[in-house]
């Protein structure tokens, strides 16, 4: 009951959608325009930087407070806060009240390592703005961090049960990131300046505004 509890909570706040919310509140469905993903990325794409702020700070938020909830409601089980932790990624990217068509998870997999260790949450963070400033490529960043963390975090545990808990994350992760790559490979992925300098990044893989498919 425990873990069905944690689950649930986790997966059913992480089916809480900003990006959605705000999307239909402007008109659309955020799914069908931009990346075609409901997360923050593509709130600054079609709605500026201040709102995909929001959406990011509020997709971290409700990770943090699923591991918090789940560890004072359930304190007799040791992986509350990592069980909650999963599911509220997975909610996120698999919502079903959206049909199953969420984001790509990056700000609550921060939300959730920032309540499950702080201290790892740093040591990550400058690990993952090193790795961005050589790659240039955001997609890095979540498929790394969704390997390395589980691993670190059961290490520091002593046990490797986390590991277990999240091969659901890395694994969708890592799936929802396939076409990041393959564009990488083929040189038709914008990069992080995409966000500062849109028009130079978009001429430099030859496309414009209207190709969708370009957007992470």
């Amino acid at each position: 009951m425990r873990v069905l509890f944690c689950f649930l909570l986790g997966y059913l706040i992480g089916g809480i959608n900003p990006a959605y919310i705000i999307g239909r509140y402007s008109g659309f469905d955020i799914r069908r325009r931009g990346s075609g993903n409901a997360g923050a990325s593509n709130v600054i794409i079609l709605k500026g930087k201040k709102l995909g702020a929001f959406v990011a700070l509020f997709d971290i938020f409700k990770a943090y407070i699923t591991v918090v909830l789940a560890r004072l409601i359930a304190p007799s089980f040791f992986f509350a806060g990592e069980l909650a932790g999963a599911a509220v990624i997975l909610g996120h990217i698999f919502p079903a009240a959206l049909k199953f068509r969420g984001g790509k998870g990056l700000a609550c997999l921060g939300g959730m390592i920032l309540a499950l260790n702080w201290k790892l949450f740093i040591m990550l963070l400058l690990s993952e703005i090193v790795l961005l400033a050589i790659t240039k490529y955001l997609c890095y960043v979540p498929i790394s961090a969704s390997i390395f963390f589980p691993i670190i975090h059961a290490y520091k545990l002593g046990t490797f049960l986390p590991i277990f808990i999240f091969i659901p994350v890395t694994a969708t992760m890592v799936f929802k990131h396939v076409e990041n790559l393959k564009r990488i490979r083929a040189g038709e992925e914008v990069r992080i300046s995409f966000l500062w300098n849109r028009d130079e990044e978009l001429a430099r893989i030859g496309a414009s505004d209207d190709d969708e498919d370009i957007y992470e």
